[in-house]
């Protein structure tokens, strides 16, 4: 076995002090130093309204919003109230000539309508389901929704959810999918009917059914991304 000589020792006992002696230095300065908080994820995402209500479709909401999150985006549900919603499925059955309905999922909304700072968001998507048969009727969401259009801010809309953007007066002249029962709702406020699973027409994207979740809603958060400068 061999040994160090006397001057290899005191060389190496030489760096452990050295190396011990900046250890404590390190752990002394983190001890007199505060420490910083790590930065939280909502303060450097940008966040996008959820419209939802009661009877929201549950493929046509979750898709879309774990779509965002997938993108760097921070989904905000909004409802009428800051609570849980119970959100449904919809499917028309074999032999049916009309959507048949179940209890989906729940969520819960992150801000009431008449909370929304249009400003704060980087765009907005209308889901569909019951829901937009009676949110349209709020004035808060007619406000931000009219804001969202005059502002040029991505936006989208599948299924029922066109009956919103239609009750704010803000598709006149506008092309857009939706699902075939509403075109009525979409054709009576001077919009464009279109049977596509993707349309674009200026800032807004929009899709017929979840369907078409796969064709629309990648082209939007496209378009969020450009607004957003990603």
């Amino acid at each position: 076995m061999e040994y160090m000589n006397r001057r290899q020792f005191v060389a190496l006992s030489s760096l452990a002090v050295a190396g011990s002696t900046n250890l404590r230095a390190a752990k002394e300065t983190s001890q007199t130093l505060p420490s910083q908080p790590s930065p939280s994820p909502s303060m450097t995402k940008p966040k996008v309204l959820v419209i939802v209500g009661d009877a929201t479709e549950t493929v046509d909401t979750l898709y879309p919003y774990y779509r965002l999150i997938e993108g760097g985006f921070e989904p905000v549900v909004a409802a009428p109230e800051k609570r849980r919603y119970q959100m449904v499925l919809h499917e028309v059955k074999p032999g049916w000539t009309i959507t048949k309905e179940w209890e989906g999922y729940t969520i819960n909304a992150d801000i009431t309508f008449k909370d929304i700072k249009p400003e704060d968001y980087a765009g907005i998507f209308f889901s569909g389901g019951r829901a937009p048969e009676y949110i349209r009727e709020d004035e808060d969401l007619l406000r931000a929704t009219r804001w969202f259009w005059e502002n040029g801010r991505p936006m989208a809309s599948v299924c029922h959810g066109v009956e919103i953007p239609a009750r704010a007066g803000i598709v006149k002249g506008l092309r857009m999918a939706t699902v075939a029962k509403c075109k009525f709702d979409l054709e009576v406020c001077g919009g464009i009917y279109v049977n596509e699973p993707c349309v674009i027409d200026r800032h807004m994207v929009s899709g017929r059914t979840f369907h078409d979740n796969g064709h629309y809603v990648g082209p939007w958060i496209k378009m969020l991304e450009t607004f957003c400068g990603k």
